[in-house]
């Protein structure tokens, strides 16, 4: 039977989704199966976007499994009309559908019902009730501030205080004990930020004072998240629905970023631009050309606030003068027509609920941020009981590496400051706390860019290659590494400005740790710098690289699949000796694979023997590796077929390692597995450097993106560890 968890609240916007997100996303580290369940769905008319989120996070990445097959319509229980018509029989329906859900999971999140429809009081009773009958142990999520209420500016309303949650706490959990609910954690969310631990005390001397029975709270553990302004502001996409406008100027990208506050720009240019505020949207008279135009160029302008978008109203046609002056400034803000007055323009705006989206990379980032550091994930799973999976799903691992990254905190270089997927996986990185980061590009123009998106990369340092003194210093250090070929100081100040070399001279002087880059550069652009600058580590002859395969149950390593076509004996040793010590960095028990197109000794040829006496070379190298070849794929992978082919070997059928006789076969090995297998390839990883450096595919995401940071990020603390151990002196105490 899974063990479920039910998160439901007292009443309405308490950002119960975001708290249903940082427990999905927590629970997935730790157990295969992970299902979503809504026993009562907001509508019956569109889709549920609570489900829609959590859904999308769920299967993003995961890989095939059963829960990455779970669909929306598996996902819902019944509808708020179901419940008005007949109770009792929309509670059999309920549980009906969970135990299906149920039966092909270890762990169901359950998220109550959203108080869309009938009152507070009745609706956390039947909450209480479903969960009672489920099974599930409540996650109560209560509201640290009222609101926001009609006629309220944009995403504000007023704190509660510690008493009055208090209070809201004994309410709530009577109506849970009254259905035999039993509370397995209470969280505050949208706290007043200055008031977290006198709020704690006041829940906790509540749920003291509660009766220890079925249904009390004695003891349970009590957390509270501080309101976040992101989170309850709505986005340009949601206003230009709620004002029924359309887009008429700028990037559709934009309709992402969140409004933060609303400007109603009914007055001369003068006055309008002082009041402009960060992330407000400002509603402006079709017909006041000139108050448009101002706010355009203040938008444009370093010395005034970047704002969200603009919403003209009225309905009124733009001259075909401003058209085409318009046309020649090529705004990417959005600017949304609607022919409503500004009254209700402005009251549909401010009415406008902000939505924890699928589609809102920030408020995702920023939600995950708030729960890991507010709530005690560690603690929440000890009261749920869930146990580790012996296997490792994609999502599993990529939450490792994220975790291992986070200790270690090292300074990584993204040169691709132009390019959006490399923003969004920066703001990502950044709102997780993964790495601290320095972006190439020119400052005003990457944090513009960034701002517009509604991305927060404020904790990025941002350099511009053509900076005078650090250009002036690379220079001088790349002329004297390439002084034998001629290198003269001119030369070497031109090459130093092409951001691989400006990131590569950064890694190679220790202004950072590691670089990241080939988003929108080739493989050999990214990587030839790193073959003059940064060199290879002592004992190893040549730079190749791996593929982390994270598949359903398990991840392998695949090398080498992205730098070296034809490699010699010699070269497959190398590779076979770099790829395990990788493997190791990432949890891998190394069981060597040299691929060929026979087993043993059953073929012959000069492909066969060249990857023969590779094996050989790595036997005699480091005698402690386990290393079988040549050996084909499946009797590499398959233990049925490895007890044919190649009976007592402590690699057949178990390899973790599997080395390709070339990149051809490598190369499009991997790209077969990860279609066919639904396999998450991370990398190319670049091993055999001095430094941590990793290229990127062109056609990254910016999952693919954080997830090679976070890689590099590692594999910079382990050559940073390697170089303190061999510093240390004979004798020393390791």
């Amino acid at each position: 039977m899974a063990r479920s968890i039910y998160i439901t609240s007292a009443e309405g916007n308490t950002g119960k989704s975001s708290i249903a997100l940082g427990v999905l996303d927590t629970l997935t580290h730790l157990v295969e199966r992970v299902g979503v369940f809504r026993p009562v769905a907001r509508t019956s008319t569109e889709p549920d976007y609570v489900v829609d989120l959590l859904l999308r996070h769920l299967q993003a990445n995961a890989g095939p499994g059963a829960a990455a097959g779970q669909t929306y319509e598996q996902s819902i229980g019944v509808s708020y009309d179901d419940v008005n018509t007949d109770p009792d029989a929309a509670l059999a329906r309920i549980v009906a559908r969970y135990k299906a859900v149920e039966a092909n999971c270890d762990t169901v999140v359950v998220i109550g019902s959203d108080y869309t429809d009938v009152g507070s009081p009745t609706e956390l009773a039947f909450n209480a009730r479903i969960a009672a009958n489920l099974g599930a142990p409540v996650l109560l999520v209560l509201g640290g501030r009222v609101g926001p209420g009609e006629g309220e500016r944009l995403g504000q309303s007023d704190a509660r205080s510690a008493v009055e949650i208090g209070q809201q706490t004994d309410v709530a959990l009577a109506e849970l004990r009254d259905e035999h609910a039993s509370v397995l954690a209470i969280i505050v969310n949208r706290a007043d930020e200055n008031v977290l631990p006198q709020i704690i005390d006041s829940v906790r001397a509540t749920t003291n004072a509660q009766p220890a029975r079925s249904g009390g709270a004695f003891g349970v553990p009590i957390w509270a998240i501080p309101e976040d302004p992101y989170l309850v502001a709505p986005s340009m996409q949601s206003i230009m629905e709620a004002t029924e406008g359309t887009l008429i100027k700028g990037d559709p990208a934009l309709l992402a970023r969140e409004a933060l506050g609303v400007v109603v720009a009914a007055m001369s240019m003068v006055n309008v631009l002082p009041r402009l505020i960060e992330g407000a949207v400002v509603v402006v008279p079709g017909d006041r050309e000139d108050v448009l135009l101002a706010v355009l160029l203040a938008n444009a302008s370093a010395t005034f606030p970047s704002i969200a978008g603009i919403v003209l109203n009225g309905g009124f046609e733009l001259p075909d003068a401003i058209q085409r002056l318009m046309e020649g400034l090529a705004p990417s803000l959005p600017i949304i027509k609607t022919s409503l007055g500004s009254y209700d323009t402005t009251m549909r705006i401010t009415r406008t609920r902000g939505r924890l989206a699928a589609d809102s990379q920030r408020k995702h980032d920023t939600a995950l941020a708030l729960f890991e550091n507010h709530v005690d994930a560690a603690a929440l799973l000890d009261r749920l009981d869930v146990s580790r999976a012996e296997v490792v799903t994609p999502l599993m691992f990529e939450y490792a590496l994220l975790e291992r990254a986070r200790k270690h905190r090292k300074h990584i270089v993204l040169p691709e400051g132009e390019d959006d997927r490399v923003l969004r996986a920066a703001a990502t990185l950044l709102a997780r706390d993964v790495v601290e980061l320095t972006i190439l590009g020119e400052e005003f123009e990457v944090r513009s860019r960034a701002i517009g998106l509604g991305l927060d990369i404020s904790r990025a340092h941002v350099v511009s290659p053509y900076d005078d003194l650090l250009r002036l210093r690379f220079a001088q250090e790349y002329m004297q590494l390439r002084s034998h070929k001629g290198i003269t100081l001119d030369q070497a100040n031109e090459t130093v400005t092409d951001v691989s070399y400006f990131g590569t001279m950064m890694v190679q002087l220790g202004l950072a740790d590691g670089m990241v880059s080939g988003a929108t550069h080739t493989t050999a652009h990214t990587i030839r710098p790193s073959f003059e600058i940064i060199k290879t580590q002592d004992g190893v002859g040549v730079v190749s690289s791996v593929f982390l395969m994270a598949l359903a149950d398990r991840v392998l390593v695949y090398g080498d699949c992205a730098v070296i076509p034809v490699p010699t004996a010699e070269q497959l040793a190398d590779i076979a000796i770099s790829a395990a010590a990788t493997a190791v960095q990432f949890g891998i028990e190394p069981r060597i694979a040299m691929l060929s197109y026979s087993t043993g000794s059953s073929g012959e040829g000069a492909d066969v023997e060249k990857v023969r006496t590779a094996t050989a070379l790595v036997r005699e190298r480091r005698p402690d590796l386990l290393v079988e070849g040549p050996i084909q794929y499946d009797a590499a992978a398959d233990a049925a077929v490895a007890a044919t082919k190649m009976p007592g070997s402590s690699v057949a059928g178990r390899a973790t390692v599997f080395i390709f006789p070339d990149l051809n076969t490598g190369n499009n090995t991997y790209k077969a597995v990860q279609r066919s297998a639904g396999a998450v390839a991370i990398g190319p990883v670049l091993q055999g450097l001095r430094k941590a450096i990793n290229d990127l595919s062109r056609g990254a995401l910016v999952q693919d993106i954080v997830n090679t940071v976070a890689i590099t990020a590692i594999q910079a603390a382990g050559l940073t560890q390697a170089v303190a151990l061999d510093a240390t002196p004979a004798g020393a105490i390791r």
